[in-house]
């Protein structure tokens, strides 16, 4: 019997342990409470008390104008509140009276506006901004007390004309603060000074407020100048006439002697585009024309207005450098030389160079498409049930379980706490002293099985935390949509060269990471687990951020339907090779050309670098926008280029080599010059994500997929295969994975922001790719019996095809991995160096040659 008992008292003590345990969980303060106080409900609940609260006040505050003789009377001699007449009673009185005779007067009405708008924004109605509605509602209340009080005091209308006399200002209205304030100023810096420092405080309000105050005081200041700057400004088509017919025949002459004249008679056909070299060239011709007479007349100094100031400079002593160049995206880059002339009697001359950054701004890349507006939010699809919402029911029913099934494997644990995401949740479990962390790791099937969970993942232990995580997902999944990932102001206030919204953690936090430091990107998964969606969410966020003269995407789909949805904004993002039909590439021949013409562009891109003296796109960009490079050199602004290529497996079995190698040099290189490239599959094995490719994509997304061996493929771990699917992935680039729920972009909303990018004005074209020759061709050359038209790999096949006495275009294509067009081309060229027999149907072909001697004999070794 004692046995008995003490067994009971034992397991009583256990289970008062599991649910204080489970209870302090609950109830802690990273737990349900929480969670609790960020619901939707109670934000809108607070929302609409305090919009009440509101509008009590406005009501007390506005009987207060003709309640206020009765009710401060009865206040005074603190009578029964039968005889208080203001609309809100008698706390109404009380809280009028406050505010208008002892705090802010009639600025105190800006306390209920303030909390109309806190109320607002608690009920998700109005996205105000609440530090700034805060800010200006302060500076307005306790500013203008003090001015309603000076305005209606004694002192200041006697000082100041007599029509101020019938201002309808009574002696309070400015509160007890504005009386306070007013009195202690006026007696230490008089009222003179007092009025000065009020017109200031509120002149500094109203730069805070609007950036154009500062202009309107300039213009209101030195209303001249600003006349003058129009006249000018509206006179410079007028002025640029009046110049001499020989100095335009003279220009126009130079103009023809340029290499690039017939691209620049196209440019100036073309009225929709508007580029910065056009304007630039412009800007110095006016200026040429203006200030520059025929050396024929007088030396008389001419006068050239540069800015603000004025400078006297001899005709013949000035020597303009003018250089316009062909394409939209160079600009005037050339050092104008101004010599300055002193006063004629004196005749001595000194020399002032002004720089192209002085005399033309900085370049601005987006000049070319400067009205272009960037997509807006009203785009995308808000989802109703996207917000983070607890089920504490589940929450409690799965803690116990896992209790349960770490106390029966003769784990024991200190604590557990939960963290729930859209639809994953995190159990962090603290074991007891002395346990091994392998025992709990293995326990993940077990944990599942209890829960009736679809995958269990253990993270063992938490990166940087004394834990252990067990991730469970959620009866009810939460959908995360981009339009919920792009309104945070994580995003807006985002300052990447090309950042990427991938989705929420789960912790509920925005994950975005920056392509351009990644720099390249692996995305993997199965059939319908997301992949593609992941992509679209990739290309959506990069719309979202960048204009067009900043990026330029390459995309390439062998299934020839998944990104055709993108096609209707050739002209203001995509990039091909210009003999390429379509902009969506998806011909096997045309994908090797256009990766064979971005590595002529990475070379190129890194001649100018070179030329440059700098190491990196980011720095190029910037000496070209501060016009240190100059585009008569052959200098142009760079856009990144974002490189996309879809079911990258099948690309592999049809091609081979020839779309690995180049795929290879530009991971390995391109990062520099700013191209960065994003290849997905959905068979993640050694033969297709060789070791080249894994060793230059440090940056790795994986979906679900089938098996630990696939995970270990894309990851170099396992954990992708017990991901529940639907967008749930994991997102490494670095030591550890971070589970991301991928923001859920749909087709139809995909196709509103291609829309909406379609009906602005774009460039003539897509950016056009270099043009690269093949090395053979297999209708001409590749047929031909000339050695030197044979392909490099001839002597290498050929002697395999004469060891093994057996050839064919399969055997060729898979021993040496190439694709079946070359393997085709190498078969034609055996055939006709008399190595193998004409094909016979399915049979394999006929070799002529019998052994390696003849074979030498045959090729002249």
């Amino acid at each position: 019997m004692a046995k008995k008992q003490t067994t009971r008292k034992t397991a009583n003590k256990n289970k008062t342990k599991d649910s204080n345990v489970n209870i302090k969980s609950v109830f802690s303060p990273e737990g349900g409470w929480k969670e609790l106080l960020c619901g939707e409900k109670l934000k809108f609940i607070l929302g609409l008390i305090t919009f009440a609260l509101a509008l009590y006040m406005l009501l007390c505050f506005t009987s207060f104008f003709y309640t206020a003789s009765v009710d401060q009377t009865q206040l005074e001699n603190n009578i029964g509140n039968q005889l208080f007449v203001n609309y809100g009673g008698k706390l109404g009185a009380y809280i009028a009276n406050y505010f208008f005779n002892e705090a802010f007067g009639v600025c105190s009405y800006f306390l209920p506006i303030f909390m109309i708008g806190l109320s607002l924004k608690f009920m998700d109605t109005y996205g105000i901004r609440l530090r700034k509605w805060f800010v200006n509602c302060s500076v307005l209340m306790i500013w203008g007390s003090v001015v309603l009080t000076l305005l209606s005091s004694k002192e200041f209308l006697n000082v100041f004309p007599a029509k101020l006399m019938k201002i309808p200002f009574q002696p309070d209205w400015g509160g007890g603060h504005g009386h306070l304030v007013s009195q202690y100023l006026t007696n230490n810096i008089g009222l003179i000074g007092t009025v000065i420092l009020m017109i200031v405080t509120g002149i500094l309000y109203l730069i805070y407020f609007s950036g154009q105050t500062i202009e309107f005081i300039r213009i209101l200041f030195n209303p001249s100048k600003y006349r003058a700057e129009h006249s000018v400004t509206n006179g410079t088509e007028e002025e640029s006439d009046k110049g001499s017919k020989e100095d335009d025949e003279d220009y126009t002459e130079e103009l023809n002697d340029e290499d690039s004249n017939d691209e620049l008679e196209e440019l100036h056909s073309e009225e929709d585009i508007i580029s910065n070299s056009e304007d630039d060239a412009k800007d110095l011709l006016n200026l040429t024309e203006e200030n520059l007479t025929d050396e024929e007349n007088s030396d008389a100094a001419t006068t050239i207005d540069l800015g603000d100031s004025e400078t006297e400079v001899a005709p013949n002593d000035i020597i303009p450098s003018l250089t316009v160049s062909s394409t939209v995206e160079t600009d005037i880059n050339e050092e104008l030389e101004i010599t300055k002339a002193d006063e004629p009697e004196k005749g001595a001359s000194t020399k002032t160079v002004a720089s192209p950054l002085e005399v033309l701004g900085p370049y601005d890349p987006r000049k070319d498409l400067e009205h272009y507006k960037f997509p807006t939010l009203s785009l995308l699809k808000k989802y109703e049930n996207e917000g983070p919402s607890i089920d504490m029911e589940e929450q409690k029913s799965n803690k116990d379980r896992i209790v349960t099934v770490l106390h029966d494997f003769g784990v024991e644990i200190t604590n557990i706490k939960a963290t729930i995401g859209p639809t994953i949740t995190l159990y962090e479990v603290t074991p007891a002293p002395g346990i091994r962390i392998s025992k709990i790791r293995n326990l993940g099937d077990d944990i599942a099985l209890n829960l009736s969970a679809e995958g269990v993942r253990i993270i063992a232990p938490m990166p940087g935390k004394g834990t252990i995580g067990i991730e469970v997902p959620n009866r009810n999944k939460k959908i995360v949509s981009m339009e919920s990932i792009l309104n945070t102001k994580k995003f807006k206030e985002a300052n990447f060269a090309l950042p990427i919204a991938l989705g929420k953690t789960i912790t509920n936090d925005v994950y975005m990471v920056d392509l351009a430091k990644m720099p390249h990107l692996l995305v993997a998964g199965a059939t319908g687990q997301g992949k593609s969606v992941g992509l679209n969410a990739i290309v959506t966020s990069l719309l979202y951020k960048k204009h067009p003269a900043e990026l330029k995407f390459v995309i390439i789909d062998p299934k020839k339907v998944e990104f055709s949805i993108y096609a209707p904004i050739e002209k203001h993002f995509l990039a091909k090779v210009p003999d390429n039909e379509e902009p969506i590439i998806t011909d096997v021949r045309k994908v090797i050309e256009t990766l064979k013409s971005l590595c002529v562009v990475m070379d190129h891109r890194y001649d100018l670098l070179k030329k440059a003296r700098v190491r990196n796109i980011k720095e190029y960009n910037e000496k070209f926008i501060n016009r240190e490079l100059n585009p008569a050199n052959g200098h142009e602004f760079m856009p990144y280029i974002v490189i996309i290529i879809d079911e990258f497996g099948d690309l592999i079995m049809t091609a081979g080599k020839e779309v690995e190698l180049p795929i290879a040099r530009i991971a390995q290189l391109a990062r520099a010059v700013g191209m960065h490239m994003i290849i997905a599959t959905q068979r993640p094995t050694t033969n297709i994500i060789t070791g080249t490719i894994k060793a230059n994509f440090p940056a790795r997304m994986a979906f679900k997929v089938s098996s630990g061996i696939d995970s270990k493929t894309i990851l170099d771990r396992t954990g992708a295969q017990q991901l529940i699917g639907r967008g749930d992935m994991l997102f490494l680039s670095g030591n550890e994975p971070v589970r991301v729920q991928c923001a859920f972009v749909d087709t139809p909303e995909v196709e509103r922001i291609n829309e909406f990018i379609t009906t602005q004005q774009g460039y003539i074209s897509a950016f056009k790719l270099p043009e690269v020759a093949e090395e053979s061709d297999g209708d001409g050359a590749g047929s031909r019996d000339d050695s030197g038209q044979r392909d490099s790999m001839f002597e290498e096949v050929a002697r395999y095809i004469v060891m093994n006495q057996a050839g064919s275009t399969s055997l060729i294509q898979r021993k040496f991995s190439i694709g079946y067009n070359r393997a085709g081309r190498l078969m034609d060229q055996l055939e006709n160096a008399g190595i193998v027999g004409p094909a016979r149907g399915a049979k394999p072909r006929e070799v002529l040659v019998q052994d390696e001697f003849q074979l030498d004999q045959m090729l002249g070794i």
